[in-house]
């Protein structure tokens, strides 16, 4: 009889996905919060300026989204169900500073030749997955 609550092959992957993904969220954001040269090197000074007047709540939202999305996956990884709520605290604080991003700001305009929908986007679609995902292992048992 086979364990129903032994996650499978795909757990470990979307877990590793998930881990890398908001690793990736946390260097961005460390990048961007401590100004390095390396956040701004690609950019014209128009982009620059942009990013140097993000409003703090919006840093402190990027903030929020990065790190419990980082804890959430670790967590996840653990089969922990506290997992589930980090992962939705990550999801409504990157979904407010994204659609701020695209409707609140003019970074489309700014940021035209970088496809500047793309990454919001993704970030909301992945967001929401790892909810769902960590719900539906929680419901599956593999998530205690």
């Amino acid at each position: 009889m086979s364990n129903s609550n032994k996650p499978g092959i795909a757990f470990w992957i979307i877990g590793v996905i998930a881990l890398l993904w908001n690793g990736m969220g946390v260097n961005s954001y460390l990048k961007i919060a401590f100004k390095t040269e390396a956040s701004t090197m690609d950019m014209n000074a128009e982009q620059i300026a942009l990013m140097n007047d993000t409003p703090a709540w919006m840093t402190a939202l990027f903030a929020i989204a990065v790190f419990s999305g980082i804890i959430a996956s670790i967590l996840f990884l653990m089969r922990k169900k506290l997992a589930i709520t980090l992962f939705i605290i990550s999801f409504v604080a990157a979904t407010i500073q994204q659609l701020y991003w695209l409707f609140g700001t003019n970074a489309t305009d700014v940021f035209a030749d970088m496809q500047p929908y793309l990454m919001p986007i993704l970030i909301i679609i992945f967001g929401a997955f790892w909810v769902w995902y960590s719900k539906d292992q929680k419901s599956k048992g593999v998530l205690t």
